[in-house]
C-alpha cells in the first residue's frame, strides 16, 4: 500500500476511514442513555392520569399530501411507517460504509460479525417458534432476532470499559448485520398482500436512485423526491414503507476516500438526528404500555418466547457461532476477548428494545397482545443489560483479585 511508506499519510488515511465509525458509536452509546428515559418515561404516562390523553395525542389522524395523494394517519403511523423510514435510510447508509470502509469490507473481516449475527438471530427464532408453535402468537418469532444497538452500545462502554475495543467493534458490526437481518425478515414476512403496480412504481424509483448512485450524481433533491415516490408506492403496494428507507441508502454513493463521498456527508448530517431525536419519539410513542396483571402474563407463550429468545438465545446464538467459528478457522477471539468477555456480549445482544418493537408492532394486529409484547421485550431487554453488565464486572473483579499485591 503506498501510504504505509508514508506514516504521516498511512495515519491520516487511517484516521479517515475510522471516524465515522467512532462518531458512530459516540452517537450510539449516549443515545442509548436518552432511549432510556423516554422509554421509562412513556411508562410512567402510560400508567398515570394521563393515559387518556397520551393514547389520544398518538392516534390523532395527520392529513399530508394533495389531492389524491393524500395519506391520513394518526400519529403514531406517521411515526412508525414515515418518520422511521429515516431511521432506516441511516441504517442503510451505516450498512453501505461498514461493507465500504468498516469491519465488513472483507470476507475475512466479515466472517466474524455475520457469523455470530445468524446465530443471534436464527437461535432466539427458534426458540420462540418452538414455544409458541401451533399457536396464534406464532407469528411473532421475528421479535427476539434484532439487538438494539443503542443500548447495548451504551451499557458496554459505560459498564464495560475494560471491554477490548476489537470486541466494541465485533458488536456494533455484529448489530449492522443483524440489522439488515431484520430488514430482510420484515420485508419477506411482515407485509400485507402486494399491489404489485404499486410495488414496481416504487421498484422503479430505487432502480432509477442506484442508477444515479452508479453515476455519483450528488444532487440530494434528487434523491429525497425518488424516495417520497418509492414511500408512497410501497404504501400503497402493501410492502411496509420504511424498506424504501433502508434501499435508498443502500443507493447514495461513496466515493474511495470516505470523508469525500455523499455518503459519509449524510451519514454525519442524520446521525445525530436519528440517535437523539427519531428513536426517542418512537421511544415516547411506542413504550407507554398500561401494565396491570390482566396485561402482564407470565405464563404467555408471547412472554416465555421473547423472555427465552432474547436473554437465552441472544447469547447463546453469538456465542456458539463464534467459538465454531474462531475454532473451525483458527481465529482468535473478537478483539482477543476472554471467553467470559464474549459471553458477556451475547448477554448484551440480547437487548432489542427499538427493532423488537417495531417488528412486534408489525406482527400483533390485537392491542392485548401488542402490550404484552412490548412488555415482555422490556423486561428481557432489562434482564438482559442486567446479566450482561454483570458478568462484565464479575470480569473485571476477578482481573483485580488475580493482580499481584504490590508492597
Amino acid at each position: 500500500m503506498k501510504d504505509s511508506k508514508n506514516p504521516i499519510r498511512f495515519i491520516h488515511s487511517l484516521q479517515a476511514v475510522a471516524e465515522p465509525f467512532l462518531a458512530f458509536l459516540r452517537w450510539e452509546a449516549s443515545s442509548g442513555v436518552i432511549l432510556l428515559g423516554c422509554a421509562i418515561l412513556a411508562l410512567i404516562v402510560a400508567n398515570s392520569p394521563l393515559a387518556g390523553t397520551y393514547e389520544h395525542i398518538l392516534h390523532l389522524p395527520i392529513a399530508i399530501g394533495a389531492g389524491e395523494y393524500t395519506v391520513t394517519m394518526g400519529l403514531l403511523h406517521w411515526i412508525n411507517d414515515g418518520l422511521m423510514a429515516v431511521f432506516f435510510f441511516v441504517i442503510g447508509l451505516e450498512i453501505k460504509r461498514e461493507f465500504l470502509y468498516g469491519e465488513l469490507r472483507t470476507a475475512s473481516a466479515m466472517l466474524l460479525p455475520v457469523g455470530a449475527a445468524l446465530g443471534g438471530m436464527i437461535v432466539p427464532a427458534l426458540l420462540y417458534a418452538a414455544i409458541n408453535v401451533g399457536l396464534p402468537t406464532f407469528g411473532g418469532w421475528g421479535i427476539p432476532m434484532a439487538t438494539d444497538i443503542a443500548f447495548a452500545l451504551g451499557i458496554m462502554t459505560i459498564a464495560a470499559r475494560q471491554a477490548p475495543l476489537g470486541l466494541v467493534v465485533f458488536l456494533t458490526a455484529l448489530a449492522i448485520v443483524d440489522d439488515l437481518g431484520a430488514i430482510v425478515v420484515i420485508a419477506l414476512f411482515y407485509n400485507s398482500d402486494l399491489v404489485f403496480s404499486a410495488l414496481l412504481v416504487g421498484l422503479l424509483a430505487i432502480a432509477a436512485a442506484f442508477l444515479f448512485g452508479r453515476l455519483r450524481v450528488r444532487f440530494v433533491p434528487l434523491y429525497i423526491v425518488l424516495g417520497l415516490i418509492a414511500w408512497y408506492a410501497f404504501l400503497q403496494a402493501g410492502i411496509h414503507p420504511t424498506i424504501a428507507g433502508v434501499l435508498l441508502g443502500l443507493s447514495i454513493p461513496a466515493a474511495a476516500k470516505p470523508e469525500a463521498s455523499l455518503l459519509h456527508k449524510l451519514e454525519h448530517a442524520l446521525e445525530p438526528w436519528s440517535a437523539y431525536g427519531i428513536m426517542p419519539i418512537f421511544a415516547l410513542a411506542n413504550a407507554g404500555v398500561a401494565i396491570s396483571f390482566a396485561t402482564f402474563d407470565a405464563s404467555s407463550p408471547i412472554f416465555l418466547g421473547i423472555l427465552a429468545g432474547l436473554c437465552l438465545g441472544k447469547p447463546l446464538g453469538i456465542f456458539g457461532a463464534t467459538f465454531l467459528l474462531c475454532r473451525a478457522f483458527k481465529l482468535p477471539l473478537p478483539g482477543s476477548a476472554t471467553k467470559s468477555q464474549l459471553a458477556a456480549t451475547g448477554m448484551l445482544g440480547g437487548i432489542g428494545f427499538t427493532m423488537s418493537i417495531f417488528i412486534a408492532s408489525l406482527a400483533f394486529t390485537e392491542s392485548a397482545q401488542l402490550d404484552l409484547a412490548k412488555i415482555s421485550i422490556l423486561c428481557a431487554s432489562v434482564l438482559s443489560g442486567i446479566l450482561g453488565t454483570a458478568f462484565f464486572k464479575l470480569q473485571s473483579l476477578g482481573k483485580t483479585e488475580a493482580a499481584p499485591a504490590k508492597n
